[in-house]
């Protein structure tokens, strides 16, 4: 019998009655080639694993639009409490150029970071994104530093941002690979996936404003029930558009327990125009279809009962367990596969061992027939 051996590189450890993390990890591609995606740049990957499952120019620099906000959200979830309140500011209006979204937001006005938040991600308010940059950064020139740093903290290799919105400049860009690794990362906030699954929200009466007639639907249409571009799985992000960086999108959908994310950049340069949508669709399809998970291991299960050097009738008899799932990302249609684990125990385990003191690690080869 033939066969070919592969390996991931999972080097899990074990410890002690639980296995450290949850572990993702993947080793096959399904054939995307007659995937069609009318956008110029594309990309799907799994969100788990960080796995590409599809990518068309994935690496070329881009006007991200306001795509942008999704990093303008991660540093002020990170940086300020929900119910942090701050002021708008002359700059952060009437800096925004004409024709582009705004929350009508009022000078002097004070709003908490959660109501900024809201309509950062569901309109895509550009003034939003100023108040937020100024309150945190103490200017847009600063906290688009802050953007910068955290953007390669991320590992993203071809991004540069100016702004907090996405307001066109040329020295503003990313990739659809840098804008998913924004995504995934953000995602992995539960503030902030509630956000970007809000369909809509109403600004209260604030200091400065007596009614309640700022009401914002999300721009993501595949989020909205009542759209014809609804898409039930999905799970958000961040829509965007500029007439230099036309249709943009950074999605997630959630099905069987696997989420990806998708992202489509320069899409058909009409603001109004559904090929970002039904692009992102194709590729969730795409990615659903194709992909599941198979787990090696479960959380609890018992690897093996050890007895460590110098154990007493107390500390014998020790279960090394798995805290987590060991999942493995697998293309449905290969199934002529054999996962092997290699596990390594420290050969210098001496009692007493508490529970959570690591004990080995393990790693797998794949056997494919």
């Amino acid at each position: 019998m033939k066969f070919k051996k592969f390996f991931i590189y999972i080097f899990c450890l074990f410890i002690v009655a639980s296995f450290i993390l949850p572990t993702y990890v993947s080793f096959a591609v399904s054939d995307a080639s007659e995937v069609v995606v009318d956008a110029p740049v594309a990309l799907l990957m799994e969100a788990d694993s960080g796995k590409i499952l599809y990518e068309k120019n994935a690496y070329e620099k881009m006007f991200p639009a306001s795509t942008t906000k999704i990093m303008t959200a991660i540093l002020a979830l990170e940086n300020r409490d929900l119910l942090h309140v701050a002021k708008v500011s002359y700059n952060a209006i009437f800096t925004v150029p004409s024709g582009y979204t705004n929350a009508n937001l009022q000078l002097d006005e004070e709003l908490t970071m959660d109501q900024l938040l809201h309509v950062l991600l569901i309109p895509s308010a550009n003034d939003a994104a100023n108040v937020i940059a100024e309150d945190i950064g103490g200017s847009i020139e600063s906290f688009a530093n802050m953007m910068n740093t955290k953007a390669s903290e991320l590992g993203c290799k071809n991004t540069h941002f100016v702004n907090p919105n996405g307001v066109h400049d040329e020295n503003h860009y990313s990739t659809a690979y840098d804008l998913a690794l924004m995504g995934r990362y953000a995602m992995q906030n539960e503030t902030f996936r509630k956000l970007v699954t809000t369909v809509r929200y109403t600004l209260p009466t604030t200091n400065k404003y007596n009614k309640e007639d700022r009401t914002f639907l999300t721009t993501n249409r595949l989020i909205n029930s009542n759209s014809s571009l609804y898409y039930e799985y999905a799970t958000g992000i961040k829509t965007g558009y500029t007439d230099a960086a036309k249709n943009c999108i950074v999605a997630s959908a959630k099905k069987d327990g696997m989420e990806l994310i998708c992202v489509i950049l320069g899409a058909n340069n009409d603001s109004n125009s559904n090929n970002k949508f039904t692009d992102c669709k194709t590729l969730f399809d795409f990615g659903f279809d194709n992909y599941s998970y198979k787990t090696l291991h479960l959380k609890d299960d018992v690897y093996k009962v050890i007895n460590p050097r110098g154990a007493t009738r107390e500390t014998k008899n020790l279960n090394v367990l798995f805290e987590n799932d060991v999942n493995v990302l697998i293309d449905k249609s290969d199934t002529n596969v054999e996962f092997l684990p290699d596990v390594e125990l420290d050969v210098n385990m001496k009692a007493p061992i508490a529970k959570g003191d690591v004990v080995g690690k393990i790693s797998y080869s794949i056997l494919r027939y």
